[in-house]
């Protein structure tokens, strides 16, 4: 797993990159505020209910929730089911609403 900060998402975000984001946070939170991932919360990662990102396995993945540390547990979780290239978003959420607000 690798790690990647808020700045570089954004400015490949802004450059028109398609990233596969992953959200693992709760539906409410995902409701609430989100960058633009597909919501996937932990608890279905963690029962291996991954059908829908089940073709990103040879593609980046970013996951990220509210402080990075559910995150990192999806991440370990993915790279055990093969998933080749997956990074933490940094500070999650939280970091990123430190940074760039909810803009």
């Amino acid at each position: 797993m690798q790690i990647i900060e808020s700045k570089e998402i954004k400015s490949r975000l802004e450059n028109g990159e398609k990233l596969h984001l992953i959200d693992v946070r709760q539906p409410e939170e995902h409701a609430d505020f989100n960058i633009g991932g597909i919501l996937l919360p932990l608890g279905e990662i963690m029962s291996m209910q991954i059908d829908s990102i089940e073709d990103l396995k040879e593609e980046e993945v970013i996951c990220y929730c509210r402080s990075g540390q559910r995150s990192m547990q999806s991440c370990m979780l993915l790279e055990s089911l093969g998933f080749k290239n997956v990074k933490n978003l940094a500070g999650g959420m939280l970091g990123w609403e430190v940074t760039y607000g909810r803009g």
